[in-house]
């Protein structure tokens, strides 16, 4: 009886410790399947980002292949190859950079690149080079209908932890015009990576005022601990002279 009692414990530990056995294998299965589905859905809406941005910017960069290069450069932080191609007057060109600003997401890539053609817009140029290109994103001369022009770049000037409203101010662009183009192109940044160094700047200058109220604050509490100064006394007056005797006659 003792050894029937054993055998239907051993049994009954076996079928727990199986039970148990398939639940975790079940946890961890239905874990590794979300995971997975995560990564091909976050990897299939970067592939439908890109194709979108290139698409939308193949006019702007003169043919399909400047555009994807110019997207996947940004977005990887890689060097950027452009080329110009050949017309009846000039030889084909090409031109490369290394984008400033590292890697950027698409929304960032799509603000960058609108602003580049707003920029070069504005100079009178709607049809750029590889190489006025490649100049409104990370710096460089241009020559248009004006003459010669220094860009600073769209991407040096977000490499300095400037938010999109200050690029765009320094370029003396309109953020909202530039963001209601970009919204046709393609995804755009949230307000995080809209204001960027914003909020860093803003805080510096608040621990600059902070800083200063508090040099007021300790200047006059010094100014308040110092001692009256001891008041002179009063000098005593001078006794009066008494008259000189009259004298008498001879």
């Amino acid at each position: 009886m003792k050894k029937r009692v054993h055998v239907l414990t051993a049994l009954s530990v076996a079928m727990g410790l199986g039970v148990t056995s398939a639940a975790a294998w079940a946890d961890t299965t239905s874990a590794t399947t979300t995971t997975a589905t995560t990564a091909t859905s976050t990897s299939a809406k970067g592939t439908q980002d890109s194709t979108r941005l290139t698409g939308s910017y193949t006019t702007f960069a003169g043919s399909t292949a400047n555009a994807q290069a110019l997207v996947t450069g940004l977005h990887s932080g890689s060097t950027v190859v452009l080329t110009t191609p050949a017309t009846a007057t000039t030889p084909a060109s090409q031109v490369s950079f290394t984008p400033t600003t590292h890697q950027l997401g698409y929304g960032n890539v799509n603000i960058a690149l609108s602003l580049a053609q707003a920029e070069l817009k504005a100079a009178g140029i709607t049809q750029p080079t590889a190489a006025q290109i490649a100049a409104a994103l990370n710096g460089g001369a241009i020559a248009g209908p004006s003459g010669t022009k220094e860009l600073t770049g769209v991407l040096t000037l977000r490499s300095e932890d400037k938010g999109w409203g200050q690029v765009s101010k320094t370029l003396g662009l309109k953020l909202g015009d530039v963001l209601a183009d970009a919204k046709t192109h393609g995804p755009v940044p949230d307000k995080a990576d809209m204001a960027h160094g914003e909020k860093s700047e803003m805080a510096d200058k608040n621990d600059k005022a902070d800083k200063s109220d508090k040099d007021d604050h300790a200047d006059k509490v010094a100014k308040a601990d110092r001692p009256d100064k001891a008041e002179h006394p009063d000098k005593p007056e001078k006794p009066e002279r008494p008259d000189k005797p009259e004298r008498g006659g001879r």
